[in-house]
């Protein structure tokens, strides 16, 4: 009962937060950078928009014009802050109610007009809550570079090298369930339909008009590119994707170096019907075998959203807490939230999930109301 009552503070707390969000896209920084502690006369026209001052676009557009080293006008930026309070109760190391916090910068610009060079900035909370952990926040209060990507156009084919970059960054995928927790994100096929990358990355998609897509990508670290010993991975999918449902199976094989390899199989699908009155039903498998071990393991997700409930959207899920072998005590996640808009920039989704823990030992019970703002 003590989480739940801690935890009727939150929505008020977030409510407060939202306003402070929306006022801050009105800001002309241009005007405020331009006063000084000299004289400056203010009258009722003080404070209009005046056509001899750049204004700062939300997407970052148009920042300023005829000024060298100045942004081009290609070059975009779009920001985010996700806000979650809530506590985690069973969670070992606390379960009082915690605040996490992440800040995101995405900056874009293109030479060609057809390709694309993206920078991702990070930051999050000074040290983490057992909420920002479940929720796949970013840590560190100082601003991270969290990844370098170049897209361009190969003929029919886009392609993408960069670094931190994922192999799946040119998958299609076919997960239509909208996540709550972190875990829930990739259907459960994480190592295989979401596989991340090992350092630097090369990888390719192409679509067919038939619906079909094709595409593939390999990873190393960056200071042993395609060695031996450095722990490559490649990573092949093929997917189907029609009006109302899709399938995507992917394969991977992460190299261990100078230890055991890993292989993964992942299989998603999703089905959505034209009637907002029926769920969409997405299901995810993935299975792994360990090199020279014959070691074999699986994993699967079951969710459901429905995109239209009242104002906003409702999503249930459930999946394996990873991949487990035969015999294993299989342990499950379980989650249920509702997302609905404030407004174009503002999304408030309240959460909650359980978490199995083993025999013997209490489940994880989180309660948790995140607020995304987009800007």
């Amino acid at each position: 009962m003590k989480l739940f009552k801690s935890l009727l503070v939150a929505p008020a707390t977030l409510g407060l937060l939202s306003p402070l969000a929306a006022y801050a896209n009105e800001v002309n920084l241009n005007n405020i950078s331009n006063y000084s502690d000299g004289e400056v006369e203010v009258d009722l026209k003080s404070f209009d928009n005046s056509s001899s001052f750049e204004q700062l676009l939300a997407g970052g557009e148009g920042l300023v014009e005829d000024f060298d080293g100045g942004f081009s006008e290609t070059t975009t930026a779009s920001f985010s802050v996700d806000a979650a309070i809530g506590a985690v109760d069973g969670d070992t190391s606390s379960d009082a109610v915690g605040f996490d916090q992440q800040f995101n910068i995405g900056l874009s610009t293109s030479f060609t007009g057809e390709d694309s060079l993206d920078i991702a900035i990070d930051s999050g909370t000074a040290t983490q809550s057992p909420v920002g952990t479940e929720m796949g926040f970013d840590s560190g209060t100082g601003l991270v570079v969290d990844g370098i990507t170049y897209s361009f156009p190969v003929g029919s084919a886009s392609a993408v090298v960069g670094d931190a970059t994922d192999i799946s960054s040119t998958f299609t995928g076919a997960c239509a369930y909208s996540a709550f927790t972190d875990y829930m994100g990739d259907c459960g096929t994480g190592n295989s339909l979401g596989v991340g990358g090992n350092g630097v990355t090369a990888s390719i998609g192409y679509a067919f008009d038939s619906g079909f897509s094709l595409a593939g990508g390999v990873s190393s670290p960056n200071t042993s590119v395609l060695t031996t010993e450095g722990g490559d991975s490649i990573g092949v999918e093929a997917a189907y994707t029609a009006d109302t449902y899709g399938i995507a199976l992917a394969y991977v094989d992460a190299d261990g170096g100078t230890g055991d390899g890993t292989t993964y199989w992942g299989l998603n699908a999703s089905y959505t019907p034209e009637s907002s009155f029926f769920s969409s039903i997405s299901a995810g498998v993935e299975m792994e075998t360990v090199d020279n071990s014959g070691d074999d393991a699986e994993g699967y997700f079951l969710g459901l959203t429905w995109d239209e409930v009242g104002p906003g959207s409702v999503s249930v899920g459930a999946a394996t807490k990873g991949n487990f072998g035969d015999g294993a005590n299989e342990l499950m996640i379980y989650e249920a939230a509702y997302s609905y808009p404030v407004n174009d920039a503002i999304t408030v989704t309240p959460g909650i999930f359980v978490e199995e823990t083993g025999p013997g030992v209490d489940d994880k019970t989180g309660v948790i109301v995140k607020s995304s703002f987009s800007f």
